[in-house]
């Protein structure tokens, strides 16, 4: 089936709300398009219009013409609908919308040069102790042994694996700099900073593996921070928790 992202040449479209992200992006386009033919226009008018040619004196009389002031209420009406009726709602669901965490899954998810290291609860759904201050090369996310709640914990590197059609919160924290969380397919970016824990969320909705990418300069090594998202069946992925413990 064609999609927009097809149509458009768009990364596929993998979560719940790409398809409402697109639409935004199509629509915001599609106004600069009609500014930029709309002045382009205009500018090649006045170029014949006033030529010196055919003014050769120039008049100070006013523009009496209520055009300009009608465009000008159509972009501004444009812009209006854009925000109050596609926007904003948008942002609003994706803020005041977190699904529960008892029907999500929990993924954190530390950013530091250059990798990404995530850390998922275990069939408690309860995450075990970590301290970064105890990070060490065999563990990244400094996970306190024989704290409660850790034996059934499951850590990767660079790899985040989530089930298909089911909302994934992903708590975004990171060790040294300023990091960025993007993930083209979900239409999904939010930045990783040191001492804060911040959210995203959205509904993977196709198997297959995507790219992360960082969205932030972090250092030399940026080019080389990249992971993959690989979403999988609920059963696959039950499966893969139970055999990665």
């Amino acid at each position: 089936m064609t999609t927009l992202a097809n149509l458009l040449g768009l990364p596929v479209e993998a979560s719940a709300h790409a398809v409402q992200i697109d639409t935004i992006t199509v629509l915001v386009h599609l106004l600069m398009l009609a500014l930029f033919l709309g002045w382009g226009g205009y500018f090649l008018w006045v170029l014949v219009r006033f030529r010196s040619r055919r003014n050769p004196r120039a008049t100070y009389q006013p523009v009496r013409s209520r055009f300009s002031t009608y465009s000008e209420a159509v972009i501004v009406l444009a812009e209006l609908i854009l925000l109050g009726f596609f926007s904003i709602p948008a942002w609003a669901t994706r803020v005041s919308s977190l699904p529960s965490e008892s029907e999500a899954l929990v993924v954190h998810v530390v950013a530091e040069q250059f990798a990404w290291n995530v850390h998922y609860p275990g069939a408690d759904r309860q995450f075990g102790l970590a301290d970064l201050k105890r990070a060490e090369a065999d563990n990244p996310l400094g996970i306190v042994a024989g704290s409660p709640h850790s034996a059934d914990d499951v850590t990767t590197v660079s790899e985040v694996v989530l089930p298909v059609n089911r909302p994934v919160i992903v708590e975004l924290t990171a060790k040294d700099v300023i990091h960025s969380f993007g993930v083209p397919a979900m239409r999904v970016k939010q930045d990783a900073i040191p001492g804060m824990m911040t959210r995203v969320w959205f509904t993977p909705t196709r198997e297959g593996v995507y790219e992360v990418a960082c969205s932030q300069l972090c250092g030399l090594g940026h080019y080389r921070m990249r992971a993959v998202v690989r979403v999988v069946s609920s059963e696959e992925f039950t499966r893969w928790l139970t055999q990665s413990r």
